[in-house]
């Protein structure tokens, strides 16, 4: 899905180190968690909480990656685009995927008062204890992989859709 409309790009910077070849067992563990954390959360707003996570965390890897497979699964290009100003847009959403983003947001920007009550309370109406658990563990993964992907540079651009998982 690169565009090569453009040749004066700036050049692509070069990753930091390759995680998954230097720490194979750390990789593993994590494609694994992720696998574990995704089982029973909707696949659409399973991508959509991984590219808001990956917006406020600034990794371009993983925004490279939750927007492809989010187009290749189906979603709108118009709800992925207003993704990042979805309090000005929350039309495009259901009630459930506001709460979703909402309990997104606080859990990626743990340092804004934590996860607050109203928050919390707001997903539990919307999600069952047990698909709550599974959210929760969700969000936490993709920040995890957010700080892989940011920390060691990982470059955009050259994902496709079903490559691999993580």
């Amino acid at each position: 899905m690169t565009t090569n409309r453009n040749t004066s790009y700036a050049h692509e910077h070069t990753p930091r180190l390759q995680i998954g070849q230097l720490a194979p067992e750390v990789y593993k563990a994590m494609v694994k968690l992720d696998a574990a954390a995704r089982q029973g959360v909707d696949p659409v707003l399973l991508e959509l909480v991984r590219i808001r996570a990956s917006q406020i965390n600034h990794c371009a890897f993983c925004l490279d990656m939750h927007t492809k497979d989010a187009l290749a699964a189906g979603e709108s290009v118009e709800r992925i685009i207003q993704l990042s100003a979805w309090e000005e847009s929350r039309h495009f959403y259901t009630e459930k995927e506001i709460a979703a983003i909402e309990l997104t947001e606080a859990v990626t920007v743990l340092t804004d008062g934590f996860v607050t009550d109203e928050v919390y309370e707001n997903a539990a109406k919307h999600f069952d204890e047990k698909e709550l658990a599974q959210l929760i563990s969700a969000i936490t993964v993709i920040n995890a992989w957010n700080r892989i992907g940011v920390s060691t540079r990982m470059v955009p651009g050259h994902y496709t859709p079903g490559q691999f998982k993580h």
